[in-house]
């Protein structure tokens, strides 16, 4: 194959021995197994798995497939059923990728060729022309190898993997010193072993939520650059804000290879026209790897539009350009968008309350971190496209969310990740990719992470949405509170091997390469009081100072004195399965049973399928139809209600918990429920499903975190209900206070306070009442026979959702009726129209259109009035038959 060589802005006239060449090794490769029994074409960037599914290799069952359902996910494809255990033979082999390519350029009139792979996963040797050029065991770094001696006209490049999980085991056998745990994932994972050991995604050996496939492939840029004076590696900038001048500063940094012997000269360009800048400065560069620093300072005079989260401000950036013209016409452009704010953790003494607060101030103000956690988006990477990302990201500010945490099992993501997070609004708490487990110390290890630090550093940091790294995933609960029963004489070496990747290396890293951003060691954190206690706490847990991860599944979820008043929750969910339409893709009918093989092998979580129902059985009543599918599909529907109404509940804690400090406890500012998206089709704490589809949680989130929230609790036999703020202003409302009866669409009883005033960013008590009290001025409610809604408003106008309150388990509700809702659909533009109709009260209204993709403007919702309109986006086009042929409606009472 004959490859196009791409010039870099070399200008007319200029030699061409002062010019760069990239060539590109995008595109078709071969792959053989280990034997070779196996060839196959294989595209780059992608990975053994995706290669051998798109020329269906791997088990090749379509044509026995129901029918419609081949058209949709292939058997063959590594997500149906049970594959993820059938193809586990791909990961313990190892496989080489080879390409053979002409250069019409003679190489030897170059001074440096180097091949670079912006990522390869994950152990492999390189090989030029039969000759080893280089080795990499690192997923997450970039690699360069000099190749100046070893290219020639045609070439032939191979890649030579090693299984990663061969690898894993054999590091861990070496590893004799002392035990470094964990060894595997618990059975029900179907897992591999010693992750820890290799630096590559740590779910790819299996997770309590996703599958176990280690992959093996170059799944990211391959090229062959090639320059005679220098080459320019790095670019990158960051905004700093002078505290005492009150002004911006623009510092970019720029590393070169310089290859020339002479010392180069030029000029750097640097030109922001919305902000009046044109600033030249005078470069020289000599010999070697060197960092060129610039520095720009913007007149006082000027007005800097600053980048705000969603829902607190606009995401303004600004154009930039920066232009190095050098010796001989080399000359090199880079554009990027600068994004202008500050980032402030804040951690000082609360009055009335022992310890630290944790928050976040952007730009000066305190923000209520409202979002998720994000997980990959698939275990092929390869598979996760622009589109994916646009319409999950899209999907998080759309349920009025202004963060995600990047969990530290996964992958840094794609750059077009953050541009995005950039765009919309949304921060980033970024985790380094360590997950709970400890990790060895070895020279090769922590030389291979700190490349992969120093290069992620690099390659984000310019980005605004990040504010902050942490260094790990659980790690430090793990250790302190013994999760893997070490051995206690061991501790201090454990102690040490943790301060020494943690502290002294990757924290040593970020510090020296990024001060505009907080670091903390890990995830949950007792902040300060952790670095006090030298940088292990033994409660990390604690309340009173940083984040903490709360999980409990036995205890009652609708009772608010299960959660924690912590100061941020940066995890807390509740498991859920997906909607039919979407497991009915990778599943036959034979699994569409609660209690089915193919359920049971989905669950990944140990007793997660009775910790749901334990659930679901506190408040409801379980499926009992006679038909298997009928019985599996309320199942599934009723997981989802569960799981929205359980986390509705805590978040609504936490939220109404950011301004009060009750026995020492509060000022809680953050709530980041666990997780936001899933990376195959099952059970899971996320709220959108693989694919992208709602779930009745992601609905409920769009309500939970609305700007201006009532929220109901009781207290014995009283009603509390609390407004919440996130607005900058203080606002002037209402609150009215509704009660409906189970029976009967006609409205009992309603009363609405005298108009008060909402201070901006605060959680203030509203209206209190004994429930009995309430209950008799509405004729002929008890607890069990009507429910409460409330909602805020001004001069008639909605500011708030409607929030309601269930006075009793809905399993115990009298005259509750079967609902006969149907729906009339129309068009409007690209826009459907639902009009619903409901014979009776009906909760958790749940309106579902199949596999067709897009999202409805409310669902899960309580309809307590005769109709009610609702809007359906399409992600793509569709029409009205399609709809209306696909729609079905399902409420409570259609479970019993």
């Amino acid at each position: 194959m004959l490859l196009r060589l791409l010039l870099l802005l070399a200008p007319c006239g200029a030699g061409f021995a002062t010019k760069v060449v990239s060539i590109s090794l995008r595109g078709n490769w071969k792959i053989h197994s280990g034997n070779g029994s196996l060839q196959l074409p294989a595209a780059v960037p992608g990975c053994v798995h995706s290669a051998l599914f798109n020329k269906r290799i791997i088990k090749v069952l379509c044509a026995a497939a129901p029918p419609g359902i081949c058209a949709q996910v292939p058997r063959t494809d590594p997500y149906y059923r049970f594959n993820n255990l059938d193809y586990r033979w791909i990961a313990l082999d190892n496989w080489t990728y080879i390409k053979k390519f002409k250069l019409h350029s003679d190489m030897s009139t170059w001074s440096k060729v180097n091949l670079v792979f912006e990522g390869i996963d994950t152990v492999a040797v390189v090989l030029l022309n039969s000759v080893p050029i280089g080795k990499t065991d690192n997923m997450f770094r970039r690699y360069s190898f000099d190749i100046t001696h070893t290219v020639k006209a045609v070439n032939i490049i191979e890649v030579r993997f090693q299984s990663p999980v061969v690898y894993a085991n054999q590091r861990s056998e070496r590893h004799t010193a002392y035990w470094v745990p964990p060894n595997c994932p618990p059975p029900v994972q179907d897992g591999e072993c010693h992750v820890n050991f290799i630096r590559k995604m740590q779910c790819s050996f299996g997770w309590d939520w996703g599958p176990s496939f280690p992959t093996q492939g170059i799944w990211k840029d391959v090229r062959i650059e090639a320059y005679n004076v220098c080459h320019l590696n790095y670019f990158m900038f960051t905004p700093i804000y002078d505290n005492y001048m009150k002004t911006w500063n623009l510092k970019i940094e720029s590393s070169f290879d310089v290859v020339s012997s002479k010392l180069v000269s030029g000029e750097a360009i640097v030109a922001i026209p919305e902000l009046n800048i044109q600033q030249t400065n005078n470069i020289e560069l000599q010999y070697g790897e060197r960092t060129v620093e610039l520095f720009v300072k913007i007149d006082k005079a000027i007005i800097v539009e600053t980048w705000w989260p969603h829902g607190h401000g606009n995401q303004t950036g600004y154009n930039m350009s920066v232009i190095f013209e050098l010796d001989g016409g080399l000359r090199f452009e880079k554009s990027a968008k600068v994004y202008f704010r500050t980032v402030e953790l804040v951690q000082e003494p609360i009055q009335n309350s022992p310890g630290l607060s944790f928050y976040f101030k952007i730009n000066g103000l305190p923000i209520f971190l409202k979002g998720s956690n994000w997980i990959p988006a698939d275990s092929f990477q390869d598979r996760v496209t622009s589109a994916m990302l646009r319409l999950l990201l899209q999907s998080v500010v759309d349920a009025n969310m202004n963060a995600l945490r990047v969990w530290g099992g996964g992958v840094y993501e794609q750059d077009e990740f953050y541009e995005l997070c950039d765009e919309l609004g949304i921060m980033i708490w970024q985790d380094f990719m360590f997950a709970c487990a400890l990790y060895p110390t070895d020279k090769d290890f922590m030389d291979s992470v700190r490349e992969e630090v120093t290069h992620q550093v690099r390659r984000l940091k310019s980005h605004p949405s990040i504010i902050t790294w942490s260094g790990n995933n659980e790690n430090e609960a793990a250790l302190m509170m013994g999760w893997y029963d070490t051995k206690p004489g061991y501790l201090q070496t454990y102690i040490k091997d943790y301060v020494t990747l943690y502290v002294k290396n990757i924290r040593t890293i970020v510090l020296e390469g990024d001060q505009t951003r907080p670091f903390i060691t890990s995830s949950p954190t007792n902040g300060a009081k952790t670095i006090a206690e030298g940088w292990l706490s033994p409660n990390p847990y604690d309340l009173n100072y940083g984040d903490v991860h709360f999980y409990d599944y036995v205890s009652d979820c609708w009772n608010w004195r299960t959660f924690p008043k912590a100061r941020f929750v940066s995890e807390y969910g509740y498991q859920s399965w997906p909607s039919f339409s979407t497991l009915e893709k990778v599943s036959s009918e034979e699994d569409w049973s609660y209690r089915s093989s193919f359920a049971l092998h989905r669950q990944h979580l140990i007793n997660g399928n009775n910790e749901m129902l334990h659930q679901i059985e506190l408040h409801f009543k379980l499926p009992n139809s006679t038909d298997q599918l009928r019985r599996f599909k309320d199942t599934l529907y009723l997981t989802q209600v569960m799981q929205a109404q359980c986390v509705k509940t805590e978040t609504e804690f936490y939220r109404r918990s950011r301004s009060e400090i009750v026995n020492g406890k509060g000022h809680t500012m953050g709530a980041l429920y666990w997780q936001l998206n899933d990376i195959w089709q099952a059970p899971s704490w996320s709220s959108l499903e693989y694919g992208g589809k709602w779930k009745m949680l992601h609905y409920f989130a769009r309500h939970f975190f609305a700007p201006l929230l009532p929220v109901g609790f009781e207290d014995k036999d009283m009603l509390f209900i609390y407004g919440a703020s996130d607005l900058h202003s203080d606002q002037q409302m209402m609150l009215t206070v509704r009660v409906h009866t189970w029976s009967s669409l006609e409205l009992v009883c309603s009363e609405s306070t005298n108009p008060f005033v909402i201070k901006a960013g605060e959680s203030v008590l509203l209206y209190t009442k004994p429930v009995p009290e309430l209950l008799k001025g509405c004729p002929g409610c008890t607890r069990q026979s009507c429910v409460v809604s409330f909602y805020l408003s001004t001069d008639g106008e909605l500011l708030s959702p409607i929030n309601y309150h269930f006075l009793s388990s809905l399993k115990n509700a009298k005259g509750l009726h079967k609902a006969n809702i149907t729906a009339t659909i129309s068009q409007q533009g690209d826009t459907f129209v639902f009009d619903l109709k409901t014979s009776a009260v009906a909760p958790f209204v749940w309106l579902d259109v199949g596999s067709i993709p897009g999202r409805f403007s409310d669902n899960g919702f309580l309809m307590t009035e005769k109709t009610r309109t609702v809007f359906f986006y399409p992600w793509k086009p569709t029409s009205k038959s399609e709809l209306e042929q696909s729609f079905h409606v399902t409420s409570l009472a259609d479970t019993y």
